[in-house]
């Protein structure tokens, strides 16, 4: 049990050092301030032809709820797409913007 302690304890270590070397991580809060419930959100480079995987995975956003989101891709750029998928139940339809996340402390997706 000792032993499974240590590599948890290094790999810890590890992934701290990594994360922290990574000074590109582009973070930046997420507001829904829909009546809706955010489902999927995508982002990816705007020079880039196609989506990044889902951000939330299985998580979703509720209506007022915020999240706090971080994009640790090791990109050297800034202006990124953005992709807003609702519901099935809401009468929002999908939702798409660019943005320079470098200069964004925060977005709130409208209805």
């Amino acid at each position: 049990m000792r032993h499974v302690t240590i590599i948890a304890a290094l790999a810890g270590a590890t992934w701290l050092a990594a994360s922290s070397a990574k000074a590109e991580d582009l973070v930046f809060t997420l507001i829904n301030g829909t009546n809706s419930t955010l489902t999927e959100f995508y982002t990816s480079p705007s020079n880039v032809e196609n989506w990044e995987e889902d951000v939330f995975g299985k998580n979703v956003l509720g209506p007022g709820e915020q999240v706090e989101i971080t994009i640790a891709d090791g990109r050297d750029v800034c202006d990124y797409d953005m992709k807003f998928v609702f519901s099935e139940d809401s009468d929002l339809d999908t939702t798409l913007d660019t943005q320079n996340l470098c200069e964004l402390g925060s977005y709130t997706i409208h209805e």
